[in-house]
């Protein structure tokens, strides 16, 4: 396929300045897209874009990844409905590092430049900036952002100069990319597209030049309307500490059926004859979630390595597909007991107990006597000793590891 036809079939088009999709086909561009540290990891939201910008580098363009030192001191407005608090020095060089090792993470064995845009602003002084760029940029159309206008409009919290300039500041980046290393397309979130055109607008005015903008569609839950990404717990993270590989993995093999059709397209490399396969034999057998494993194994490995997704693969059957807790080496019992009450102790009541699954030895008898609970997959009806790691069970969702 070429790369108009990829991007077609697997939803990546929104907005662009081209005439036609088909001129992406015509020549091979250096490109870049960039990430602010607002926090010290990318969110899913983010890689949906990651995986636009894979798709270009397979076809040979070249890319430069864009860390926003300089515009991550002010933050992006456009979205907020409040003005962002700033962040420090400390916190911006915190989160640069976080999303620079992301970028080698996602981007592992593909040729890119990663650059700070902090490199170039650090030395400019304010005058210069308003004659290289302020003096270009019409105000007009700075009013007209619809962030602005909501921001400023009636019942409007108001909008900083600081954040008012920010879309100057990346208009300048696309300047001084094409100046420096010949980079003639941006690609983005559609969240920037206008953004993006201040570049654009800046280029053909100081070069005389016409460079584009490509943006991808945000990715939207189609049963919820919520833009994606969020979970009941907040945003899903790709840092392990911030969300660990076992909820990336869950929060991917919980997506519903329509929507997973759209993700697979988008979050994986897979080609289209498998995910068009992958999708009919969901159709036909939606009750095996065969669509949601792919996706969730395909997405954890691409961003937390084979052997994490493995771990959290074992430890998923354990818990919901009738595997055995002896299958789990340590690090997965490790994984595991992040996730769920963890107890050492010598008996069954006693480890519900102290788990906080019942109350008192009391209830812990009357859960048993019930048959509410299990050991191991096997239906206890009186406590036990418990000499070996194991995996206790009440009712369908709350467990227990005892190790």
């Amino acid at each position: 396929m070429s790369l108009s036809e990829e991007l077609t079939w697997r939803g990546f088009v929104n907005q662009m300045t081209f005439a036609d999709i088909k001129d992406l086909d015509k020549e091979t561009r250096t490109f870049y897209w960039g990430v602010d540290p607002s926090a010290d990891s990318m969110t899913v939201g983010n890689l949906a874009a990651a995986m636009l910008v894979r798709h270009f580098i397979d076809h040979g363009h070249k890319a430069i990844l864009l860390v926003g030192g300089a515009t991550g001191m002010i933050g992006d407005p456009d979205g907020k409905k409040q003005e962002r608090d700033l962040k420090t020095l400390d916190e911006i060089a915190k989160n640069k590092a976080g999303i620079a090792a992301q970028y080698n993470t996602v981007f592992a064995g593909k040729d890119f430049e990663l650059v700070d845009n902090y490199d170039w602003f650090k030395d400019m002084n304010y005058l210069d900036f308003l004659r290289i760029v302020g003096k270009h940029m019409s105000m007009t159309q700075l009013l007209d952002r619809d962030f602005v206008q909501a921001r400023i409009g009636e019942g409007g919290e108001g909008i900083s100069y600081a954040e008012f300039s920010y879309s100057l500041i990346q208009g300048y980046d696309f300047l001084h990319l094409y100046r420096t290393k010949g980079a003639t397309l941006q690609v983005a979130g559609a969240d920037q597209w206008g953004n993006s055109i201040a570049g654009v607008q800046l280029i053909r005015k100081l070069e005389g030049v016409e460079s584009h903008v490509f943006t991808t569609p945000l990715v939207v839950n189609k049963q919820t309307g919520v833009k994606f990404g969020k979970s009941e717990g907040g945003a899903v993270w790709l840092d392990p500490v911030k969300t660990s590989p076992y909820k990336f993995y869950q929060f991917w093999l919980n997506v519903d059926d329509e929507t997973a059709e759209d993700l697979i397209k988008i979050y994986t490399l897979l080609a289209r004859e498998v995910v068009e396969t992958a999708i009919e034999h969901h159709r036909n057998n939606p009750g095996d979630r065969g669509l949601q494993k792919l996706l969730a194994r395909e997405v954890t490995e691409l961003v937390h390595g084979a052997e994490r997704r493995e771990s959290v693969e074992r430890v998923t059957k354990v818990l919901f597909g009738g595997a055995s807790v002896e299958e789990l080496n340590e690090a997965d019992l490790d994984a595991l007991a992040a996730e769920i009450p963890t107890v050492s102790c010598d008996s069954v009541i006693s480890a519900l107990v102290e788990s906080g699954v019942a109350a008192s030895n009391g209830e812990a008898r009357r859960l048993l006597q019930g048959s509410a609970v299990s050991v191991d997959g096997e239906k206890v009806t009186e406590d036990r000793a418990l000499d070996h790691v194991c995996l206790i069970k009440k009712g369908k969702n709350s467990f227990i590891l005892a190790r």
